[in-house]
């Protein structure tokens, strides 16, 4: 049937029934990526298929990993650049609805990731199956990459499923388990992994009937009056979530459902040119530029073993408590120290909420809860290949323990310090083995916060930093090695944000304006509330840790807070009275007039530590701070982090602005060391490397 044609991406194969199997297998890679090359050969195959009208045709994949990860990312970015995205998009379109008009039954076997594209390519298909395995996940994620499905995913997925469903699986990028795409009619049928590709011999031969009841329910929501209808309402319920002005491609998408008619080349071509256009958007580019920086996080820890079953948690409190339950859930050994069992149990009971909520059978939940023992009296150090201290932030404290811990250790085992804020020389002075001593900044909560800090001293052995770098990628946590010094990365940025936000309150800013207007630039989560969640003790005690380093003071009336017992979220009450884990805001004057620089005071405090670490080599480079501070605070994801809004906002302009602050509030706004560093300059979508 393939005769004279050779393909690089595709296998092909024609059994005695008549029945064509094409498995995609994109040479070179461990995973399928829907490039170019691999849409062409795609095309060229459906094309004979037409003309030859075989029995059926099933595609899958031939990568074990899964069925396709999406679109080809780095090509996409180049015809951005290039200005044809709107040509590249229009030819995958025409690929798959080539695939979709073949006179023959075709059927997607869909095992492991199936993203984007490749969810598109499925869609193209008349009938699906799916692996019945917890690996299968099926997904349209692009609006996280600041567009939206463009390979016809937006014009098929409501007209498969309906529009109540398919709009919100699109418009939050979250995947579907195996059960819930069969439950929703994304596919057809289930098979167990091994009998994926018989499972699909047999759908094409007696293909599985939609109910009545979905069928009216996808024509029924589809409808132009239904669209006019329905597409206001999930506008509100979007804008309630985020800014059309930060992440416009939600938006887009629910504009182009709703002027979608009942012809799928109309619907494909506003599809088509929605996606080009939102292409060339800021949004867009730094969200791209934002998924590079997550992929090379996740490579940090590879190729390397990190030789470690045994964690040894010191310190059960809310962060070693959570460090311990996270690891076991994760697969490794643990052991959970504290002065005395009543301590110790409140962080098992928190394990076995998480692994209620993260693990569906009760088989999975019970070796999990068991993969983590109380150890009161720490006899599990002797065993233990990693040992975490998270104890309180007192350095004595911390010596003390470590020369306990230490003598205990096998010959190759790592020390771990959680601490948020002690420069690493303070604590390392009297250990017998620095060399294998190092930090590892877990963020709360750590169920969470994808970021953890791998904090550095100038005498660690790298080959002990490479094996920390692969117990975190092992833990599904994204790391990013920083320099010991005081807060590190994270909190060093953090901090002046806090403590300006802090300061404004007490001048008499009401909390719920400066909430907003921190939410208005892109945080999603406004400072004062913030503050109250991690705890003003929390923020007082890095405050004075980080403060005669940073050059910054506590903001006056944060000590007669703590001195109340008014500590935030935990007790009920702080910068504002909490209910039930809510905060409870005040009503704002209508009549208040909010100064016109409140966000530059809270935000350039923040920007200018970030730069300041940057001049200090804090990180190795300027992709990893960035990549730090928004998977460490939330920093506004649309915005690529400080040192990419610097580049976009301009370096000269942000620094002036700085320079006045300095002479009108002080010399706490006076721009550090590292405003004329070269990487402020670079522009274009600014992607690592």
């Amino acid at each position: 049937m393939f005769e004279g044609l050779r393909f690089n991406h595709w296998k092909t194969n024609l059994d005695d029934d008549g029945i064509v199997t094409l498995a995609v297998d994109r040479a070179g890679s461990g995973v399928n990526a829907i490039s170019r090359e691999v849409l062409d050969e795609l095309g060229q195959i459906v094309e004979r298929l037409a003309i030859e009208k075989p029995a059926g045709v099933i595609v899958h994949s031939a990568k074990p990993a899964g069925f396709a990860v999406g679109a080809d990312i780095k090509e996409f970015v180049g015809y951005a650049e290039q200005g044809t995205v709107l040509e590249n998009i229009r030819n995958g379109q025409q690929v798959y609805e080539a695939l979709a008009r073949l006179p023959c039954p075709t059927v997607a076997a869909v095992h492991g990731a199936c993203m984007g594209g490749g969810t598109e390519l499925v869609l193209a298909c008349r009938q699906r199956i799916a692996a019945d395995d917890d690996r299968t996940k099926i997904g349209l994620p692009e609006v996280m990459l600041g567009i939206h499905p463009g390979w016809g995913g937006t014009a098929r997925l409501p007209r498969l499923i309906g529009a109540p469903d398919a709009l919100p699986a699109m418009l939050t990028g979250k995947p579907l388990s195996a059960k819930r795409a069969l439950a929703l009619g994304v596919v057809d049928r289930l098979a167990r992994p091994d009998e994926l590709l018989a499972g699909a011999k047999a759908l094409l031969r007696r293909p599985a009937a939609r109910p009545f009841a979905r069928r009216a329910k996808a024509w029924a929501t589809n409808t132009w009056l239904a669209r006019q209808v329905l597409a206001p309402m999930v506008v509100k319920q979007t804008a309630a979530k985020v800014r059309k002005e930060h992440y416009p491609a939600p938006f887009a998408l629910i504009d182009v459902w709703k002027r979608g008619g009942g012809g799928i080349q109309q619907r494909l071509r506003l599809e088509a040119q929605s996606v080009a256009k939102l292409a060339q958007t800021p949004t867009a580019h730094n969200l791209i530029r934002i998924f590079f920086l997550q992929e090379r996080l996740k490579g940090a820890g590879g190729g390397v073993e990190h030789g470690i079953e045994h964690v040894h948690v010191v310190g059960a409190g809310v962060m070693g408590g959570d460090i311990a339950a996270w690891t076991a859930l994760k697969g490794f050994q643990v052991t959970l120290q504290d002065r005395e069992m009543k301590y110790v149990q409140p962080a098992l009971d928190r394990a076995r909420a998480l692994y209620e909520k993260k693990l569906r059978t009760p088989e999975k939940i019970e070796a999990a809860t068991r993969r983590l023992r109380a150890d009161v009296e720490g006899a599990g150090v002797k065993d233990a290949d990693l040992a975490i201290e998270a104890i309180y932030e007192n350095a004595e404290a911390k010596e003390a323990l470590y020369a306990i811990i230490e003598p205990q250790f096998q010959a190759d085992g790592i020390l771990a310090t959680n601490t948020s804020s002690i420069p690493l020389d303070e604590l390392r002075g009297r250990l017998s083995a620095p060399q294998r001593f190092l930090g590892l900044h877990f963020f709360n909560p750590v169920a969470q916060m994808p970021l953890v800090e791998m904090v550095r001293h100038d005498q660690l052995d790298p080959a002990v930093e490479k094996r920390a770098l692969a117990f975190c990628k092992a833990i599904g946590k994204l790391p990013v090695a920083v320099k010991g010094t005081p807060g590190f990365l994270v909190n060093r940025i953090l901090m002046p944000y806090l403590l300006e936000a802090m300061r404004l309150y007490s001048e008499g800013v009401p909390g719920p304006v400066l909430d907003k207007e921190a939410k208005k630039f892109g945080m999603p989560m406004g400072p004062i509330e913030l503050a109250d969640t991690v705890g003003l003790d929390v923020c007082a005690s890095v405050g004075r840790e980080l403060g005669p380093f940073l050059g910054l003071e506590l903001p006056p009336g944060l000590q007669d807070k703590l001195e109340a017992g008014k500590r935030g979220k935990k007790d009920g009450l702080g910068l504002y009275v909490w209910h039930e884990g809510k905060p409870q805001k005040p009503e704002v004057d209508p009549d208040y007039v909010p100064s016109p620089d409140l966000q530059d005071r809270m935000i350039l405090a923040m920007v200018n530590e970030a730069v300041a670490c940057l001049a200090d080599a804090v990180v190795d480079d300027a992709d990893l701070l960035d990549a730090g501070v928004i998977f460490g605070t939330g920093f506004a994801p649309f915005r690529g982090g400080p040192i990419q809004y610097v580049r976009s906002e301009g370096a000269g302009k942000l620094k002036a602005r700085l320079e006045a602050m300095a002479k009108q509030y002080g010399e706490r706004f006076t721009p550090k060391a590292g405003w004329d560093h070269p990487a402020l300059a670079r522009g274009g979508f600014g992607l690592p490397g």
